[in-house]
C-alpha cells in the first residue's frame, strides 16, 4: 500500500512532467492517470508501473515478420525514420528518439503479435509514422533483433519495436518533448526494449487537432472529438 500511495503522490507531482508543463498542453482533461495503467504483451509490470530500467529478459526475441514487406509503396526521403537511438531524457527516462531526437510512440490500438497499425487518416496526421523502404535505420541503443517493419493501410512500411509499431506525436514541438504520453490513456512513450515507459504519467489528455491541410497549418488546439 504504502508503495503505490507513493507512485500515486509521484505521478501527481509537477516535477514528473515535461520541461515547460502547460495543463492546457494536454488537453485540460479531468480524468487523471492511474497507477494501474493497463500493461500490454511486452511490458512488465510492478505495481501497475514499468520500470525502463529493468532488464526485458526477451530482449533477444525477434519481431514478426512483415508478409507484406515485398509490396510496400515507396516514400519520399523527407519523409522517412532513418535512425532509432535509445537516449535518456528528463523526469521520463529511457526513450527512442527518431534521426532529429523526436521521441516514438506505441499504440495501445495497434497489435504487435503479429504487427498491426490501427492508426490511419487523420489519425496519422497527428501520430506520423515512423516510415522506412528498406527496414534498415541506423541502430544506436536498440537491440536489431527487436527492429521489424510492418505493411499499412496505403501500403507503406512503418518500422516496429518489438512488434509495435512507431510514431512521432504532432504535438511535440521540439526533440526531447513527450506530450503525446497518455494521450487517450492509450498512447505512450516507448522504451528501447518496446515496452510502456510509465515513468511518468501526466493526466489522460486529448489528442491535438490534425494539421490544417494548407501548407502552412499547423497543429491546432486539444481536438475535443478525436478518439485517436
Amino acid at each position: 500500500m504504502v508503495a503505490v500511495a507513493a507512485l500515486a503522490a509521484m505521478v501527481a507531482l509537477p516535477g514528473c512532467a515535461p520541461a515547460g508543463y502547460n495543463a492546457a498542453d494536454y488537453g485540460n482533461a479531468a480524468e487523471p492517470a492511474a497507477a494501474d495503467v493497463a500493461v500490454t504483451p511486452g511490458a512488465a509490470a510492478t505495481d501497475g508501473a514499468v520500470d525502463p530500467n529493468a532488464a526485458d529478459p526477451t530482449a533477444e526475441s525477434t519481431a514478426p515478420a512483415d508478409p507484406g514487406d515485398g509490396d510496400a509503396a515507396e516514400v519520399g526521403d523527407d519523409r522517412l525514420t532513418k535512425s532509432l537511438t535509445g537516449a535518456s531524457v528528463a523526469r521520463m527516462g529511457k526513450v527512442v528518439e527518431d534521426q532529429n531526437g523526436f521521441v516514438l510512440y506505441r499504440f495501445d490500438n495497434d497489435g504487435d503479435d503479429p504487427a498491426k497499425s490501427n492508426c490511419n487518416g487523420d489519425c496519422a496526421k497527428v501520430w506520423p509514422p515512423a516510415l522506412t523502404n528498406d527496414g534498415k535505420p541506423t541502430l544506436k541503443g536498440v537491440n536489431q533483433k527487436l527492429v521489424g517493419t510492418v505493411t499499412r493501410a496505403d501500403g507503406t512500411k512503418q518500422l516496429t519495436l518489438k512488434g509495435w509499431p512507431l510514431y512521432r506525436y504532432v504535438g511535440d514541438k521540439k526533440p526531447g518533448q513527450w506530450k503525446g504520453q497518455n494521450v487517450n490513456g492509450k498512447w505512450f512513450v516507448i522504451t528501447p526494449t518496446g515496452t510502456k515507459n510509465l515513468t511518468c504519467l501526466p493526466k489522460v489528455s486529448k489528442p491535438v487537432a490534425p494539421p490544417a491541410d494548407d501548407a502552412g497549418g499547423a497543429a491546432g488546439d486539444s481536438g475535443d472529438d478525436y478518439s485517436y
